[in-house]
């Protein structure tokens, strides 16, 4: 058995991150349709914009998720493709050119 822990550390806190469901519905819209802003997430879920807002800096901090600035507007996207990868085969869906 290997005894780096740093590695299986690293992979543990990003799991916790994606363990809470409301962080797994967002990566998992975001794959659906990038570039989203938290007014279309919070639509979309039905939840006030700031709890939006504190699950998307988790994700964030986690380098799951990324944003980009547009004038006013920041918009999400799932950066990680091993990310992608997991929650394809957590729903059990075929990669369609992601």
């Amino acid at each position: 058995m290997d005894k780096d822990f740093k590695s299986y550390n690293e992979v543990a806190d990003i799991l916790k991150a994606l363990a809470h469901p409301v962080r797994l519905c967002i990566v998992k819209g975001l794959m659906q349709k990038e570039n989203c802003n938290v007014t279309y997430i919070q639509e979309c879920l039905d939840l006030p914009q700031s709890t939006v807002s504190q699950h998307l800096q988790k994700l964030r901090s986690m380098g799951i998720v990324e944003n980009e600035r547009s004038g006013l507007e920041i918009k999400y996207h799932v950066a990680n493709e091993r990310i992608k990868k997991l929650i394809r085969i957590f729903f059990e869906e075929e990669n369609h050119n992601e």
